[in-house]
Formats: C-alpha cells, structure tokens, sequence
C-alpha cells in the first residue's frame, strides 16, 4: 500500500473515503462485528486502514530507552487498562510522566511507535527519557486494548487518570512523584485527572485542550461544526489500527481480541460519538457531563498550559479553564500557529524545566519565571507543515508578563457608513445589506497548504467588509475580542461569521483570527462575559428566533488571539456565512435571506479588542507566508 501522510487531526481525502467506505461496509455485514473479539479473526477493515507515516522518518529507529514494560493496571470499578512504560537508561526508581489518551498510549515501544505510527511527539518522549523520567502510556478505558466502553470525556476518564497515577506511583521503578504531559486529547486528560486530585499527581503540562467541548469545538458559536468530529473519528480508527499492528507483531492474542471488540462497540449508536452529537444538538446533561471545565477549579497542582491562536483542531479557546486556576500555579505558553506546536524543542526547554521543579523538586528557580509567554510572530526554519516544522518552531520575539491575567487596555472600533470602521465616534450611517448565505473563503482548510481558499464569485453581494484608516501607532493586540454587531435578517435565524485581517500598506491582507455565532443563540451569561468576551448561555430555554426586519444585539467571540499591528496597517473585519477553517467546517443555517448589519448611534456595532501597554515591536513586518497559520492574500478591493 502506499505510504500516506496525515495530519495528527486531520486524515487526507482519500484515507477518509476509503474509511467511511469501511464503516458502511461494517454496518452492512453485522456479522463482522460479531466475530470482531475472535482474537486470530482479524475483521477485514482492519487490514485496509492506512498507517500514519511520517515521510520524513519512514523507516524504524532503534529503542532509545532501557527497557520495556506492558501490562494492565486495574481501576477503581474494576475494568482493566492497558499501559505500556519506557524506562529510561540507568538505576531507578524514576520519576514518571504520564501520556494517558483514547489514541495509541498503552502501546508505546512497541513496533508501530518505532515506525513512528503514533499520536503523540516520540521526539518528546525521547527528550523526556534523557532528562531521567519514565514515560508511562495509559489507554482510556474501551480504547486500544482497554476494557470497558468508549465515553469520550465521561466521568470514569478523571477518576481512571487519578487510577493511573496511584498505581504508578506503587511501582518499584517510580519514585511515587507523577507527572503528565501532551497535548489535545492527552491534555484534556490531565485537566480531568488533576480535577481528583490523586495524592501523588505533583504538576501537569497540557496543551491545546477542550474543557468546554461544546463551544470550544463541536458548536462554535453554537454553529455546529461537523467537520472536525467526522475527520477526528477517523483518525481514531487509525491509532486503534496502530495499536492492532503493534499487537499482532507481539502476539498479544488477549490485545487483539479487546481491540477489536472496542471498534466494534464503538460504532454502536449509543456510542459512536458522530452519532451522539447528532442526539444531543442543544447543550444537555449529557454534554455538561463532559465539560470537564465544570471540575477544573479542584485542580491544586501547578500547571503548565499551552495554546495556539490558530489552533486547526480544538482552536485556542479552550473553556478559558487557566481562569479557574490559582494564577500563582499556572504557567502559560501562548503562541500564533497549529495544534501540534506542543512538539516545539523551544516549548520543550520550558517543560523540562517545569516538570523538573515540580516533579523532581529541583532548585532551578523556575517558580520564579514570569507566568506569562506570548511568542510573537512564530515560524520555523521548515516551511512544509508537519513534524519537522513543528519541532523548530520559534518566535521572533516573546512578551512575558509576570502574573496572569496580563493587564490590556480596551480599543474600539466602530462600523461606519461605506465600510469605514472609526475609533470615533459611536457609528453612523444606514444600515448595510448582504444576501446569505454565501460562505466566506476557507483558511488553512487544507491541511500542507496554509493559505487563503477562493473568494466565492458572489462574495461582492454575500459579504460585508469594514476597514480601518491607517493606524497611527504600534499596536500589539491580546486575548480574546468581541464583534457586537446589530444585525436583522429577514429569516427567523441566520449564522454570522467574523473574519479579523491586517491590510498592510503593500496591499497585502494576512488572516488574524475568526470568530463565529447562530444569532439565535445569542443570549449571554453576564456573570462571566466581559467587554472583549461574550460568553454565551447557550442553553435551549435561552434560544430566541429573529422576527423578521428587527435588529439585535449579537456578540460574536473571536478566540484569543495576539497579534502585532505595526503603524501603517489597517484593521478589517468582514462578516459573511461560515466556511471552512482549518478542521472546522459548519452546518450553517441555509434558508437564503436578507441580513442587515446596523451602525447608527442607536445600534453602534463595533469590534472591542485588548492591547497589551508599553510593548514595543521590535522588528519589522514579517514577509508574507512565514508566520505559521497566518496566510496572505492580496487584498479583494484593489484587484
């Protein structure tokens, strides 16, 4: 078969056809499915899912570790969950880290993992084995060659990760002082495993994390995003495919059997998760049982959390779960650019330095670095996306603030008569029309083609764009920002989509961020919504339909961001109907319409955005396509 490369989160087109084909072909023939557990019976899709392959190291390395160890560790209602441990080089006990997902963990080392057929950074668990830590790998309970049923984010996920953390901590190779690391799914574990506070968990590091599944990913805005749950499914039937070939290589009759009967369960309407999603539109007990934010004030251990702004996966909003920490415990990386920036060797430096203080309990002052890292304008020395670009990732330079949160003065923008869009005055003008829906252009939708998609032929009639005057002075923007925007339409809902740019005097536009919201969602929960951060209710007794021609007030979220806006530039929001951005892509409204965005001073919508004070930007504008997420374009007006 020929070797494929894919995205940690999102699968090439042909792999997913080939596993939606496989998926039909197993609800078809149910007989598969029953004899899924015969450990020697291999179900045919198994054999036709494609590894991962990194091209740049396709072939196997050799262990870097001292030795190997698998087994199953017992949790606390009895269920079996398979765990895999590499030793580092040397005399123990060993203080140990923890990677504990639904992916591949408790199959670490084995013959998959040396091919690089794996979810998470092998180059971390090599950094990690060098610096004197165990790394244990612990699969989530019905996944891998885990007993149990597939729960994503369910309750039993914290208390088997507490589980975990007790049992290794009892292991004659562990010094009993545990950590975690990694990132998505295995960072979500740490928040939700941290939340029970198993007695030995000293730090975790997580990074690029949903704690509010619903809006941080499968409802932004509450516009559902079907795209990223449909690719992600498949990719986890990949990691459970890798787990297999690593089983069958080691003759693991007792992994096959369980393997293969987790695939089979899970593609059962009561847990196939698409299928879920489907029942559970409107936020409900089902979804706030797996808002893992609703624990994270329990977490008492430090924290070392990582984002990034354009985040193609679970994007950067993350429940906002680092407020309900104590800020004296939290450490932060923040960062334009993609998902698996957590591979960084430059983020890298910071986590060993953590892990070793807080697990190890080294003197090496890092309790006393700033709390706060903001790399600016982040690229690498590699241009192809991938592990390789990933890993030599860098900033050109880092604002560091001393507590969290940093402190922001509030800038506003209003929308004006003719698309201006003024720090003056309080708006202006009639209200302006646009026909919906016609989708905006897609960014980043592509994964290893970051880049601006085609402006759709009617996006003249189907969007709305306001631009700024050339700004005076430097600005350097932070966190998250609001567009409160007084829009009707002449249909009783309608979804808006927000898109941040920077026009450069060169013509040139470069994407900052986007933000999204289904105006009948739009009631906010005042006790947590700021000016620059709507925060909604989004609870089906708050959803309101739009009576026809009558304007409202909808706050539409852009997720945080920080960005560096050099005098000269000007600011532009446009609002169009969602399209696709990096793995999200939306079931929009789709009854045509008329919409009407206001801005006269009784309506005076305007964009509110946070700039950090005193920071001067030290280099100039950066040349187009180097800052990693943040494609350009030339600008549509002057084409």
């Amino acid at each position: 078969m020929q070797k494929l490369v894919f995205s940690k989160t999102l699968w090439r087109t042909e792999t997913r056809l080939v596993l939606v084909l496989l998926a039909a072909m197993a609800a078809c023939f149910p007989a598969a499915a029953q004899t899924a557990g015969q450990a020697g019976s291999p179900p045919s899709w198994w054999q036709q899912v494609p590894p991962y392959l990194d091209e740049s190291e396709p072939v196997a390395v050799e262990p870097f570790w001292g030795k190997r160890l698998t087994g199953y560790l017992t949790a606390h209602d009895g269920l079996n969950l398979r765990y895999s441990v590499l030793l580092p080089k040397g005399a123990g006990p060993f203080s140990v880290i923890l990677n504990y997902s639904g992916y591949d963990p408790g199959a670490i080392g084995g013959l998959a993992y040396l091919h690089n057929d794996t979810a998470m950074a092998r180059s971390l668990d090599r950094t990690l084995l060098e610096h004197g830590y165990a790394v244990m790998g612990i699969n989530a309970r019905g996944t891998g060659c885990s007993e149990g049923t597939f729960d994503f984010l369910g309750r039993n996920y914290g208390l088997d990760g507490a589980d975990a953390v007790e049992w290794a901590a009892k292991q004659p190779w562990s010094s009993g002082a545990i950590g975690m690391a990694n990132w998505s799914w295995a960072g979500m574990s740490q928040v939700a495993t941290a939340s029970e506070r198993p007695p030995h968990l000293r730090a975790i590091a997580p990074g690029m994390v949903l704690t509010d599944p619903r809006l941080d990913s499968w409802a932004l805005g509450g516009v559902p995003s079907v795209g990223f749950v449909t690719g992600w499914w498949d990719y986890l039937h990949s990691r459970w495919a890798s787990v297999r070939r690593t089983a069958e290589a080691e003759h693991d009759e007792r992994c096959l059997a369980q393997v293969d009967r987790n695939y089979a369960t899970a593609e059962t309407p009561t847990v196939h998760l698409p299928t879920q999603l489907l029942r559970h539109a409107l936020r409900d007990e089902w979804i706030d049982a797996r808002t893992i934010l609703n624990r994270a004030q329990q977490i008492d251990v430090p924290v070392l959390s990582m984002e990034s702004f354009q985040d193609e996966a679970t994007t950067a909003r993350g429940g906002y779960y680092q407020e309900r920490l104590d800020p004296q415990r939290l450490w932060l990386v923040q960062t334009n650019g993609n998902h698996d920036l957590y591979e960084a060797k430059r983020f890298h430096e910071t986590l060993i330095a953590f892990l070793d203080h807080f697990v190890k309990g080294a003197a090496n002052g890092f309790e006393r670095t700033p709390h706060v890292q903001v790399w600016e304008e982040t690229s690498s020395s590699r241009k192809e996306p991938g592990h390789d670009r990933d890993e030599n990732a860098a900033p050109a330079w880092v604002i560091t603030r001393e507590t969290f949160p940093p402190r922001v003065d509030l800038l506003r923008f209003f929308l004006g008569a003719e698309g201006t869009f003024s720090q003056e005055g309080a708006g202006s003008g009639k209200p302006d029309t646009y026909s919906y829906p016609v989708p905006g252009p897609t960014v980043d939708a592509e994964f290893g083609a970051e880049a601006w998609g085609e402006l759709n032929p009617q996006w003249r009639k189907g969007s709305l764009a306001y631009t700024s005057a050339p700004l005076a002075r430097d600005v350097v923007t932070y966190g998250p920002a609001s567009a409160d925007l007084w829009v009707s339409s002449t249909a009783s809902d309608t979804d808006l989509q927000v898109t941040l740019t920077e026009v450069r005097p060169d013509g040139q536009e470069l994407f900052v961020q986007r933000g999204w919201l289904r105006v009948s969602d739009r009631a906010l929960d005042e006790t947590r919504s700021t000016p620059v951060r709507p925060m909604l209710l989004d609870r089906p007794d708050s959803i309101f339909a739009l009576t026809a021609g009558v304007p409202v007030l909808g706050r539409v979220e852009l997720t945080k961001f920080s960005y560096a806006l050099r005098a000269g530039s000007r600011l532009r929001i446009w609002i169009d109907a969602p399209s696709a951005t990096g793995e999200n892509s939306f079931n929009y409204v789709a009854a045509p319409s008329t919409n009407m965005i206001w801005h006269d001073a009784a309506h005076p919508s305007q964009l509110v955005v946070g700039a950090l004070p005193d920071v001067k930007i030290p280099n100039p504008w950066p040349p187009c396509g180097a800052v990693i997420m943040q494609p350009c374009r030339a600008d549509p007006f002057v084409r």
